[in-house]
């Protein structure tokens, strides 16, 4: 439908052969990948090993290489998306434009240069390459991204207003419907009191905790018979998705509880998982994650807090921040040093310390426990906390698995689906941006026409509904190979990494759309702007997280 002139034509904004030019362009992006991987361990080998030196040393180069892999991986996954859409006939105009402008769009940043954050790129010199696109990706690039293609893509998306996604997803029909009722529950319960919850800095209500518990969040992913409902990480993403799209605070109360979950999983004695997955599963006890310390950030292996033996029972003495809802939870997995004499990882020890709930007035009220908030920009309802430890005792049998020294690979075995959980958050977040910058473009009229009418408006739309898809196919990639039993810390972290910055992307351009409104603090746009900024950091720094990415490729 032409919205305040005439929309353009299909085949003017189509390529007519697009899936088969997509299909031979890919090869040629999973080549390049090859030779930047290839090149870069030339560059950071030493006797025929990869030194941890020398990639430190040539960290931009090796983040360059992390940054192509996580787009060829992202084209993959657009890829196979759209062919699935296609056999199955729901390959339409808007889920073809999308597909043409990412292709277009990531072969040409990845030939010219990948933005990493706002000043620094991933450029194929930074690996002594060049790409050299072959004829399919020559065309994409040419033909794929154009302004025609933006505006008819935007045109559809308003013709679309209201719907759950700008695209089919292509999910099966039971996780559309579990997509469904929790959109509803953020339309209803969550978005229209988030922005006051936020500006008061005040704590997501009890009420909204207790009907997630209801709605079985708490234990979505734990099996059934633990309590749990026993759902695939998959599930997990789109809740988390949807209940982010309402407000980040309460999309990331889930992930205390899949941290924990997981933990206990992995790595408990079969009477803690009798004892504490029900209890979880139900929202009966609220958990937290206390690992950061001050002064040490991602270096987990460095902590200092310890834990000692007294008769049966330990004792944690220590300093934790960056605690997230640690004033009303009801156990901590605290991560403590236990073996004297060491400095690194292999002497941590995982504990589930159990406290009481506190509240805002008073967080702590435990003996050997004390502590205070951190104020921050964004993330609120939960509350970030300063956690001190002074004698603090937590009993015996629960030291996690029974066995001291395993705490780190422990933490290691949860990273997985934290980050993709904490991905899933991010497309949440970024979909909110991209509704409220469409509405806003709608609604705000300038020089006799709304804002969206205007071409660069248009454009950042339409960039943020393609990489908000290009961003949701990874994650969903990545969930499906956890729930199939494969290893998938590279496809997660390559998941949490784009859809951070997808996340701030579109919070960004969108308060750019509200123009001096969007600066102003009565607008949601405001708080959705501080809510993405913390993406990028926390469940592992972007930097960290392509340390990580690069590492894995030269496995």
């Amino acid at each position: 439908m032409p919205h305040d002139g005439q929309a353009l034509p299909e085949a003017d904004a189509l390529l007519p052969d697009l899936l088969d030019l997509t299909a031979a362009a890919l090869p040629e992006a999973e080549a390049f990948l090859a030779g930047a991987t290839e090149a870069l361990r030339a560059r950071v080998s030493e006797g025929g090993r990869v030194s941890a030196a020398l990639v430190e040393r040539h960290q931009h180069a090796a983040h360059a290489a992390a940054w192509i892999a996580t787009y060829v991986e992202a084209l993959r996954q657009m890829q196979a998306w759209a062919g699935r859409l296609a056999a199955a006939g729901r390959f339409g105009e808007i889920e073809r434009l999308i597909h043409q402008i990412a292709f277009g769009e990531y072969l040409a940043q990845i030939a010219g240069g990948i933005p990493m954050s706002q000043g620094e790129f991933a450029r194929p010199a930074d690996l002594g390459l060049t790409f050299a696109p072959g004829e399919a990706a020559r065309r994409l690039i040419a033909s794929g991204n154009t302004p025609e293609a933006r505006a008819r893509l935007v045109d559809l998306m308003r013709d679309n207003a209201g719907h759950a996604t700008f695209g089919a997803t292509g999910l099966d029909d039971e996780l559309e419907m579990i997509r469904d009722q929790f959109r509803r529950f953020s339309d209803e319960k969550v978005a229209p009191h988030a922005h006051g919850w936020h500006l008061r800095d005040a704590l997501i209500p009890m009420e909204i905790i207790d009907e997630l518990a209801g709605m079985g969040v708490f234990g979505l992913t734990i099996p059934e018979e633990h309590g749990g409902l026993g759902l695939s990480k998959a599930s997990m993403v789109v809740v988390s998705e949807e209940l982010s799209r309402g407000y980040i605070g309460v999309g990331s109360l889930g992930t205390r509880s899949e941290i924990a979950a997981e933990l206990i999983l992995c790595g408990g004695t079969p009477e803690q998982k009798a004892h504490w997955l029900p209890k979880l599963a139900s929202g009966e006890i609220l958990p937290t994650a206390v690992f950061t310390e001050p002064n040490t950030g991602s270096d987990l292996g460095s902590l200092r807090t310890r834990a000692r033996r007294d008769g049966e029972d330990w004792v944690i003495t220590g300093n934790k921040t960056w605690i997230t809802h640690a004033a009303r939870a009801h156990v901590m997995t605290v991560l403590a040093r236990t073996i004297e004499g060491t400095t690194d990882w292999r002497g941590l020890s995982m504990f589930l310390a159990e406290k009481t709930p506190g509240t805002d007035a008073s967080p702590f009220v435990d003996p050997g426990l004390s502590g205070g908030e951190i104020e921050v920009l964004g993330y609120r309802g939960m509350k970030e906390y300063t956690v001190n430890f002074d004698d603090f005792r937590v009993k015996g049998e629960n030291l996690l698995g029974g066995v001291e020294g395993q705490g780190f690979k422990q933490l290691m075995q949860t990273f997985e689906s934290a980050r993709i959980q904490t991905a899933a958050r991010a497309i949440g977040v970024a979909q909110n941006a991209l509704e409220l910058g469409l509405r806003y473009a709608e609604e705000r009229r300038q020089f006799g026409k709304p804002l969206v009418a205007f071409p660069r408006v248009a454009g950042k739309l339409a960039m943020m509904a393609v990489e908000i898809m290009v961003a949701r196919q990874l994650t969903y990639f990545s969930a499906w190979q956890k729930d199939h039993g494969h290893r998938c810390d590279l496809e997660a972290g390559m998941a949490k990494l784009l859809g951070a910055r997808v996340a701030w992307a579109a919070a960004d351009n969108a308060l750019q759309i509200h123009g001096g409104n969007g600066f102003a603090l009565e607008y949601p746009i405001s708080r959705i702007l501080c809510d993405a900024r913390i993406l990028n950091i926390f469940e592992g720094a972007a930097e960290i997280q392509a340390q990580v990415i690069a590492r894995r490729l030269l496995d």
